[in-house]
């Protein structure tokens, strides 16, 4: 009998899936424990294996999006007759959640000729539009997943050999790209409904404030200097993460959501970070931030980021946030207008660091300075305990020691 290819169930929250590719290609066999498809959902994605051996065939196009437990295919065993038209059975109610949590990132490999290339969708865009063949790149991801990085390194590795070549004069104008329409789903949809029902369901006000980031950057270069050597280099956004995180333990209105028309405060720190990825931005969080030491949240925000661009979140990874943080400083913004993330009562956005002036005994002089931007929640908290909150967050900035206890 035939084994049913379920879309599987990743976390207790989600409600549809797509079947963004098939690994294994209609009519083709795969073993047990192989690639067989890749899930896209609201808030990871996840590579599914083949739980048994035979010939798959496919019932969904890739694309399609259904729910968690619906049939997406078959595998047909060793000399089991396939039907010329596939059965469509009723999905399954009770199957079990899928864990999410990703393997160790495996050495890079290099793919067997005919071998289907495991990549995710920004490298596959990505090589596409550079014309890097996928299959000659050592993928460095879960599994040997190629990764975009890999695509980057690859492509410069062609260029830097194409250079030594003679350049050869084109002998025709280059055919313009095509314009490409995709369909709003997966991560995209999910951002582009949450940030609508966001603003339409709170109310949103935003403040700035200007840091003095003098005495911060001195911590952070000596930090480097103490801690590079180890594999942590700390970051601008990580001393704002623990200055957030004391901040919020001391300002708990500040530390809570609107749920079922009641205010819920939160006593543990579940600090959501902003990672941009190709697909769209992503928020992975760092749970109970108020006891993680400077040096801890500068570990933890790295790994998470990192797994976020080599898609291997897990549902725990994105799930619980109780505050956010969001940085556009590194793309030289001075401040901007972060938008809720519902529940959450608050967001914290980050600018760019620049040169400004500080009065010292009444004469001006050149300060490193920084803009922070508090979007709050005004059903959750007023104006003065929001400001109150941004304003601790300043002061740790600008006596930076005290986030070292």
């Amino acid at each position: 009998m035939a084994t049913e290819i379920y879309l599987v169930k990743v976390g207790m929250t989600m409600h549809e899936g797509t079947v963004e590719e098939w690994y294994v290609a209609d009519g083709e066999r795969v073993e047990a424990g192989a690639l067989l498809y890749r899930l896209e959902t609201e808030k990871v994605n996840l590579d599914v294996d083949a739980e048994d051996a035979g010939t798959v065939k496919h019932l969904v196009a890739a694309g399609t999006t259904l729910a968690p437990g619906d049939v997406v295919g078959f595998i047909y065993g060793d000399g089991e007759e396939i039907p010329s038209v596939l059965p469509t059975p009723a999905p399954k109610p009770d199957i079990a959640v899928r864990d999410s949590a990703a393997p160790a990132p495996a050495e890079p490999r290099p793919k067997a000729a005919g071998q289907r290339i495991a990549a995710s969708p920004a490298a596959r865009k990505l090589a596409a539009e550079l014309n890097v063949e996928l299959a000659a790149v050592a993928g460095t991801g879960p599994r040997g997943r190629v990764t975009r990085e890999d695509v980057q390194k690859a492509a410069s590795a062609e260029t830097a050999a194409a250079s030594e070549q003679a350049a050869v004069p084109a002998t025709a104008p280059a055919t313009p790209a095509a314009s490409q329409t995709t369909p709003l789903r997966g991560m995209r949809k999910t951002i582009a409904e949450r940030m609508h029902a966001s603003l339409r369901d709170s109310a949103q006000l935003t403040m700035d404030m200007e840091v003095g980031m003098d005495e911060a950057v001195r911590l952070r270069e000596a930090l480097v200097a103490e801690w590079e050597p180890d594999g942590v280099r700390v970051t601008i956004t990580d001393l704002v993460l623990r200055a957030a995180a004391k901040a919020l333990a001391e300002h708990s209105a500040m530390n809570a959501a609107l749920i079922d028309n009641a205010i819920t405060r939160f006593e543990a720190v579940h600090l959501g970070v902003a990672v941009a990825l190709d697909e769209g931005l992503i928020v992975p969080v760092i749970k109970d931030a108020q006891h993680k030491s400077l040096r801890q949240l500068a570990e933890a925000s790295a790994a998470l980021a990192q797994r976020a661009r080599d898609g291997a979140l897990a549902v725990d990874d994105v799930s619980g946030g109780t505050f956010t943080v969001t940085s556009l400083g590194m793309f030289g913004v001075d401040g901007f207008t972060p938008i809720l993330n519902p529940p959450q009562a608050g967001i914290l956005g980050i600018g760019r660091l620049y040169d400004g002036v500080a009065w010292v005994d009444d004469r001006p002089t050149k300060a490193r300075r920084m803009r922070l931007s508090l979007t709050w929640d005004h059903r959750v908290l007023d104006g003065a305990p929001a400001a109150a909150f941004l304003g601790a967050v300043r002061g740790f900035l600008e006596a930076p020691l005290r986030l070292l206890v």
